[in-house]
């Protein structure tokens, strides 16, 4: 198919919603036809991953639901919080792969609507007198939720030039990630309005909004033939060193966000019980967090793109381990106004992170592949899913950190320790290999 046919809009696919002609880095190309497909994508690949981080992180406000009914301890919740950040980690090696598989646009009505089974579930079996192993079998359902993001962000890197990928990766990714700050929302609203003996409600709520984002991805996204012919683009990327240094980063950003969302609201409960003596009075705070860091995604981004993705990581590192050090200063002072301030402040730089360090994957491949954007685009499209992987399963060793540290010592304080020497561990690896001068480091990144 050529470009000509593809400017007309008629013609512009083949065999239904594939596109067998697409060529990002040709200005042209861009300028007359790509651009408006890609932001159309763009648009319902956003709404479909934000659907599917609002139903992963369903359990960070139900527990807030689970009373003295459940006979739940702290220890137990945030075990249910810890298990769909688990299996949404997992899932999104294959979620990766399916991409190449299926195409983009198949993948993600199959994902959309396999987000019906732990809404369904959740609406209609969480109730006083339930088995814990049943709540665990719910929340690890819900981890299906989890695997979206990385088959939408390996979608969007195959439509957009290098040179906006910075700016479309975090609009993809930051309108996905406010479905946690969303979720937390519709959850106070239930509360305010229904109390706390109604949890199913929440689930309910995004039943209707699971079909919607499932009929518009069926009727408005595509796929990308070249997109689907990318083979052993996994394997390739795992032999790359940076694939794994990638990872490790987005532990530390991508980790921080997902994991501070889930436990953010039981920590508060826990550890400012007098402040917080009901699950609603929890609910007023808990979306700020995950809504700023959220929004300012794009943020990490465009300043990636201008400033370059390594620079920008590199102190927003240090910002996090201060952020981080403000937050255990609070909690040993037991002052609540400082340490909402220190946890914030830990949102918002995982969400500039999340950006940079998404940026930095495609030009770090653009680099090693200089004239083929193919291969740039193939085991970038990889590592994606990768480092999505790695860097959800942060998320659960954030909450397995709050579990253990309020086991051991009645406090958190153990686990902003761990978090501090772990943001110093990223500014030097960041430093060390990207940002030093050295034979061969790669210039730009």
């Amino acid at each position: 198919m050529t470009a000509t046919t593809l400017e007309r809009p008629s013609a512009r696919t083949v065999r239904g919603h594939w596109i067998d002609d697409w060529r990002p880095e040709d200005r042209e190309f861009w300028d007359t036809t790509g651009a408006p497909i890609a932001r159309r994508n763009l648009i319902f690949s956003i709404f479909s991953e934000h659907i599917g981080f609002s139903v992963w992180t369903l359990w960070s406000v139900l527990v807030l639901f689970l009373g003295p009914a459940y006979n739940i301890d702290p220890a137990g919740k945030f075990l249910l919080t810890a298990v769909p950040a688990l299996v949404g980690s997992v899932l999104r090696i294959p979620y990766t792969f399916a991409v190449a598989r299926f195409g983009g646009r198949n993948w993600t009505i199959i994902s959309a609507s396999l987000l019906l089974i732990p809404a369904v579930l959740a609406a209609f079996l969480i109730q006083p007198g339930v088995s814990y192993t049943t709540l665990i079998l719910l929340a690890a359902v819900a981890g299906v939720g989890g695997g979206n993001f990385a088959s939408s962000m390996a979608n969007i890197n195959a439509f957009y030039p290098d040179r906006l990928k910075g700016w479309a990766l975090g609009i993809n990714a930051g309108g996905g990630n406010l479905g946690v700050a969303a979720l937390q929302l519709v959850g106070l609203f239930v509360l305010a309005v229904f109390g706390a003996g109604h949890p199913g409600i929440v689930a309910g709520i995004y039943i209707p909004l699971i079909v919607l984002a499932t009929l518009g991805s069926a009727l408005y996204m595509d796929n990308l033939t070249q997109a689907r012919n990318e083979k052993r683009g996994m394997r390739d990327a795992a032999r790359e060193g940076h694939t794994w240094i990638m990872a490790l980063l987005y532990i530390g950003t991508f980790g921080s966000f997902i994991g501070f969302g889930f436990a953010f609201g039981q920590v508060l409960q826990v550890q400012f019980a007098e402040d917080f003596s009901t699950p609603v009075k929890a609910a007023y705070l808990t979306f700020l967090g995950p809504l700023l860091g959220s929004l300012i995604r794009p943020v990490g981004g465009a300043l990636a793109d201008r400033l370059g993705g390594a620079r920008v990581t590199f102190w927003n590192f240090v910002a996090m381990a201060a952020g981080a050090s403000i937050v255990l200063l609070a909690s040993q002072l037991r002052s609540l106004p400082l340490y909402l301030v220190g946890f914030i402040a830990l949102f918002i730089f995982s969400g500039i992170g999340n950006g940079s360090t998404y940026k930095m994957i495609p030009r770090i491949f653009a680099l090693k592949n200089p004239g083929d954007a193919h291969e740039a685009r193939r085991l970038s499209g990889a590592v994606i899913g990768i480092a999505g992987a790695i860097g959800a399963f942060g998320g659960v060793l954030v909450n397995l950190a709050f579990r253990q540290s309020f086991l051991a010592y009645q406090t958190a304080d153990a686990a902003y320790i761990a978090f501090i020497a772990f943001y110093a561990l990223c500014v030097f690896v960041t430093w060390a290999v990207y940002l030093r001068s050295s034979g061969r480091k790669l210039a730009g990144v």
